[in-house]
This record gives structure tokens, sequence and C-alpha cells, in this order.
């Protein structure tokens, strides 16, 4: 104990309180139980008392203090122009917007590829959709254009159709004109002539055409038809010009002489 306080002793400064500003006080009063906590009071294993009893000694000493730093004119409070020097430099902090600019950019731009998908899906979409009821209408009126040619039909609704389909695109630009299909002097001669048919596999059997047998003729399929011999062999202009074979002529000949 000596010792410390010949320590004490050599270290200390006699300084005004301006230049130490030290203030030793107990924590003030709790408003909750109107009572200085003392520090046998404080649990030091619970948190919650402990940092509130540092609060409270804190308060104590700001309320001590403040009034004797305004009595010597001192300034407590900052100064509207003043800036503090920050924790971080500036390079660093130019660097973290750098980054942060850079995370914002990347969200917007994957926004924009989200968008840009969604309406090339559903551009493609409507686009499947309009291709088919095109190709719905186009097969219904070949059925009809068929149907009016084979007899099985006298409608013609799908030509009243066709021309006012045909005023609706009048009404449009050329160049949409253009695009949408042929023109009118090759639709009339498609409704004329028609498409020409299916041309590949036309000639395949069926299992209608095998078992359509009104055109079979047993004559001619057994060679029994005008010119035929009978199963004996064969008769007719053929058989009176067939020339007999060699041993027959040897024999001819030999009667002649």
């Amino acid at each position: 104990q000596d010792g410390l306080k010949q320590c004490l002793a050599e270290f200390r400064q006699q300084l005004a309180w301006v230049e130490r500003l030290d203030v030793t006080l107990g924590p003030v009063a709790d408003p909750v139980s109107q009572s200085a906590s003392a520090s046998d009071a404080v649990d030091p294993e619970n948190d919650f008392q402990r940092e509130m009893s540092f609060y409270r000694q804190a308060q104590a000493a700001v309320l001590e203090a403040l009034p004797r730093l305004r009595k010597l004119q001192v300034p407590t409070r900052r100064p509207d122009d003043y800036f503090a020097e920050m924790a971080k430099s500036d390079q660093q902090m130019q660097k973290i917007r750098q980054k942060l600019k850079s995370k914002q950019e990347a969200m917007e731009r994957s926004e924009k590829a989200k968008q840009l998908r969604a309406m090339r899906k559903y551009g493609k979409k409507v686009q499947v959709e309009i291709l088919q009821r095109r190709q719905k209408e186009k097969k219904n009126m070949l059925n009809a254009v068929k149907k009016y040619q084979k007899g099985l039909s006298d409608k013609l609704d799908f030509l009243d159709e066709e021309q006012t389909s045909s005023q609706g695109n009048k009404k449009g630009s050329a160049s949409q004109r253009t695009k949408k299909g042929p023109n009118a002097k090759r639709r009339y001669k498609n409704q004329k002539f028609g498409f020409g048919g299916k041309k590949k596999g036309s000639k395949w059997n069926t299992k209608e055409s095998f078992n359509d047998v009104s055109s079979f003729q047993s004559k001619v399929a057994h060679n029994k038809g005008p010119g035929k011999g009978g199963r004996g062999g064969k008769g007719g202009k053929k058989a009176l010009n067939k020339r007999p074979g060699k041993r027959a002529r040897q024999k001819m000949k030999n009667r002649a002489r």
C-alpha cells in the first residue's frame, strides 16, 4: 500500500479540473424505487441490472459536470459547421458506394430481363393462338370447298366469309395486305380449282378399297376371256397361228417324200 501511494504521488499532476474532467459519483436514484442503488444491491451476474447501474452512474456524472462546464464557459454542443473525422476513409467509402451502385444496377437488369422474358412468352403465346386460328379457318374453308365440289353441300358461306375478310384486309395498309397470304387472283383460282388435293400416298390401298370386290372379273382373272382356251390348253387365233414343233415338221417332211 505504501508503494502504491508513492507511485500515485510520482505521476499525479496538479492540474485544473477543466484539464482533467474527472467526475466520480454514485448512480442516480432509480425513479421506480426512489432510492440510490448501492453496489451491494446490484447483482453482477444480472446483465440488465449491471448495465442500468452504469447508465445511471453516467447520468449522475453528466448532471454534475454540465453545470460546472457552463460556469467555466466551456461549450458543450457541437457547432453546425463541425465535421467529425470519419472512421473510414473516403476511398473506402467510395468503393462501398460503387459496390452498392453495381448491385442496384444488377438488380435492375435482372428485373428488366424478367419483364422481357415475360413479354416474349406472352407474345409467343398470342402468335401461336393466331396461327392455330388461321389454320383452323383454312381447314374449314377447304372442307367446305371439297363438299361443294363433290355435291355434298350447296352452301357458299365460305365465299362470303372470304370476301368480308378481304374487305377487312383492304382497309389496312399495303404492307399489311402483302403479309397476309396470297393476293385476290390466287385466292380466286384456289376457290375455283382447289389446291390439287393430296399427292403423296394417293395410290396407297385403304381398308375400304381392299374390301371392295365389285370390279373383280373371274373370267379375266382365270384366263377364260374371249380368245382363250379351256383348261386343256390355249385356243383362238394364237393357237391357229402357232408354229408346229421340230419333230412334227420332220414327220411332215418324211411323209412328203
